[in-house]
Order: C-alpha cells, then structure tokens, then sequence
C-alpha cells in the first residue's frame, strides 16, 4: 500500500511539471506568432502620427505614498510625453514624508477650490491643487487610504474617458501613450490594456527622461530583468489572442472610465487591486453578456525600480501572492462559468493549479523527491527526470524569452549585456526561482491565517536618477 502510494506521488509530482512545462511552451509560442503580427500591423511611424487626431484623451493617475524620492522624475517623465490631449493627477495618500512638498515646490502648485462628483467612495479629500506652470497637472492631498482608495479619487477627479494608472517611482517612455492607446482605437470594446514593464535599475534617467538603458549592478536585479520578460513577453502576451488576460500591472495600465465605475472601482480590502479589478471586469462583463476585450500591447514601456534586496523582495513577493488568491477567490464564480469563455476555461483554473496552489505542490515535489532518493526510494532515473522538468524547462522558457526580447525590442543593445542576461537566464532557474517559490508559499500562508494586510517597506534607492 505505501509503495502504490509513493508510485502516485512520484507520478503526480512528474505529471505536474510536465503540464506546467506543456502549458508554458505552448504559450511561448502563441506569444512568438503574437508579437511578429503585432510589430509587422503597429510600426509606429506614419501610422502614429496619421491617426493623432483620432487619439481619446487620457488622465494619467499617480498614487504617491512616501515617495520624495522619485515623484518628481516621474511627474517630469509625463510632462515629457507625446501625447496630443492628457492630464496628470497625483494623489498623495497621506504621505509622510515631504513628498507634497517636493511636488508643490518642483512645480509650483497652488491650492484652488474643486467641485466634483463622487462616484465611488474613498477617504477624506483636503486640499487640490493645481499648477501655475503645467496647465494639465493637479495634485490631490487626502488622508491615506491606500493605493486603491488613491486611484477611487483619482477616478472621481477625472476628466476623460481614459484613465492609465502609473507608479509614482515608475518613467514612462515617452512613445508609451501614443502605443498603449491603440487597442481603444482599434476596437471601440477594448475596456483595458496594459504596457510592458522594464527594469529601471542600472540605466540613466535625466529629467524625467531614460536616456540610456543598462544592467542593474546587482544580480538579485538582474534576475528579476529575466523574470519579467518571462512574465510580460510571453505569460501576458500568450493570453491576449484568446482575451484571457488576467493581470494588468498597476504600474501601467488604461481603462475606460465608466466600465470601471460600473462595476465598482478598485477594491479597497485587497493587497491586490490591480489584478483584482481586471478579473472582475472579465467575471462582471462575461455574466451580461457584453462584447469586450482586455489586451496587453508589449511595446509601450515603464520603467520601474525593483528591490535590489531580499527583504524588500520578499516583502513584494508574499504580497502579490496573497493578492493573486484574494483576487480569484472573490471572483471564483468566472471559472468554468457558461459566458466565460477562454478566461473562464483555460485562463482561470490555469492560475488556480500553477499559480495559486503551485507553490504547495512545487516545494512539496522538491522535497518529496530529494529526501525519497536520499533514502532510496525514488530511484536515480526519476529524480534527474524531475528536475530536467522543473528546472531545464525553466531555463528554457526564460533563454527564449531573452531571445525574442533580442529579436524584437533589443532594449540592451551592448552584446556584453545580452552575454551576462543569458548567464542570468540559465543561473535564475538554479536556487533564485525556487526561493521565490518558498515565498509565495508563504504568501499562502499569511492568507490562511488572515490578519491585516500590510503592504511592507520596499526599500528604495533611486540611483538611475541624474
């Protein structure tokens, strides 16, 4: 009996990372035939600029929390953008440091009288102010409520049918919106879509302006570069065709305004809002019926500052892994839903098998597998079998994800940075995937025992500013 049940074990556990493995490459390529259509039908050039007349207006929403480090480089980088109608709400949510007034002083702010509608609740607004020398930039001051309540108030003051919320320690590129902003045009169902989102550490940003991409100094950065062109080029990018997007970044994403307001705005009692708002936009819109697509457009960039430590990183990682269960959980009535479609069939039990309960299974397949052959029960043959599959189908996925990102963006065009992101690519999958693995476990573990949901303290360095 206990022989039969550790030949299921061993079998189960090989079964999984097959699947995984199979679903992941089958992925990559929808995502390689994705991106060859998408750059050969959007060469920005001539087809930009012939339809700037036709661009909807957008407001740019910014949540800042402490962050006087980098508000300033970001509020420049959107005053830099090419962009024919915007404007920029920053929403400081209770900030304590002088955040406020570094963007009061920087640009001249000026409090003045606001009347607007509330359409979706939030804490305490106390002052608006608006600038003397950028006539499209307004700051709201309001008692902290955290990011979601942040973006609810920045819903509320808004002007246009648009909004794209971006971090306050992000830099847009400055093509980003004219990109991004194509779906909408395209297809007047396009409710949402999100940009790509690169890792800022190790380039130079001048006045609001990256004008030299590099390799973070740090490997712990480094790898996280790998990590996410895994996460955007190909896990966003292969759903999209099937509009099966589950995450868009809060860090750079659009939205139609009203279709957010009508299903409620962002949740505020989730640690995981940016997600949470898409999934509920697909379980909402699906259940009535209503033609709708959300896309993910892989050449509009953000970048952003990663955690070049293991205590802020994992701070950031526990985090998004109690968000992502909070976020299907409170949506779980999409999956296998009649009107939910791809989403509701392959994308939702997809992210409940291998993100959600993956962690569980991966680390208790790691050691079932290691402490049977170190007593001799898994013989050699099935445990270099397991880890070909755990982590040579890992190195794979992540070497062609630097390849594709070579033959289509070529971000790092210095060919001693492609050879180190390749050495990255292999090593990231030897120790630094599995650590991350352990703390989305415990993420899991921080969601069943409940509790208030803290955010944690990401520390930041900003050193790429000049």
């Amino acid at each position: 009996m206990i022989i039969m049940l550790l030949n299921i074990l061993q079998w189960f556990f090989l079964t999984y990372m097959l699947l995984l493995g199979i679903f992941y490459l089958s992925l990559n390529i929808i995502s390689i035939f994705t991106i060859m259509q998408h750059m050969k039908n959007h060469q920005l050039g001539q087809f930009m600029e012939s339809f700037s007349v036709f661009q909807p207006p957008i407001s740019l929403l910014v949540p800042a929390y402490n962050e006087s480090l980098t508000v300033a480089s970001n509020v420049q980088s959107l005053l830099q953008l090419l962009y024919s109608e915007y404007e920029i709400i920053v929403i400081n949510d209770g900030s304590k440091d002088d955040t406020l007034q570094i963007l009061i002083d920087t640009f001249q702010l000026k409090e003045i009288p606001v009347a607007y509608q509330i359409r979706l609740e939030s804490q305490k607004v106390k002052k608006f102010y608006q600038s003397d020398i950028y006539h499209n930039l307004r700051v709201i001051d309001k008692e902290n409520g955290g990011k979601a309540d942040a973006l609810n108030v920045g819903i509320n003051a808004s002007r246009y049918p648009l909004f794209c919320s971006v971090d306050a320690d992000s830099v847009l590129q400055r093509d980003s919106l004219k990109r991004i902003v194509q779906p909408f045009m395209e297809d007047p169902y396009t409710v949402a879509a999100g940009g790509t989102i690169r890792i800022v550490n190790g380039s130079q940003v001048q006045d609001g302006f990256l004008i030299q991409a590099g390799l973070p100094k740090k490997m712990l950065a480094r790898m996280q570069i790998i990590e996410y062109l895994r996460a955007f080029l190909f896990g966003r990018l292969g759903w999209t065709p099937m509009n099966a997007l589950l995450v868009i970044s809060g860090a750079f994403g659009v939205f139609h305004k009203q279709t957010v307001i009508d299903v409620g705005g962002y949740r505020t009692d989730t640690v995981g809002e940016d997600m949470e708002l898409v999934v509920r936009l697909h379980r909402v819109l699906s259940k009535k019926g209503k033609k709708y697509r959300i896309t993910f457009v892989p050449d509009p960039i953000c970048w952003t500052e990663v955690p070049e430590d293991l205590k802020s990183l994992k701070s950031q990682r526990t985090r998004w892994q109690r968000g992502l269960i909070e976020s299907l959980l409170g949506n779980r009535s999409l999956c296998f839903s009649r009107s939910g479609g791809a989403v509701g069939w392959l994308a939702f039990p997809f992210m409940v098998l291998f993100e959600m309960v993956g962690p569980i299974i991966e680390v208790t397949g790691y050691l079932f597998v290691i402490i049977g052959y170190i007593l001799g029960i898994i013989s050699l043959e099935i445990f270099i079998l397991f880890f070909l599959l755990a982590v040579g189908l890992g190195m794979l996925i992540s070497v062609t994800s630097l390849m594709l990102e070579e033959l289509s963006f070529h971000i790092y065009s210095k060919p001693g940075h492609v050879l180190r992101l390749f050495g990255v690519a292999i090593i990231e999958n030897l120790g630094y995937r599995q650590l991350v693995t352990l703390w989305r476990l415990e993420g899991i573990w921080k969601w069943l025992r409940g509790g208030e949901m803290q955010w944690g303290n990401i520390e930041r360095k900003a050193e790429w500013q000049k």
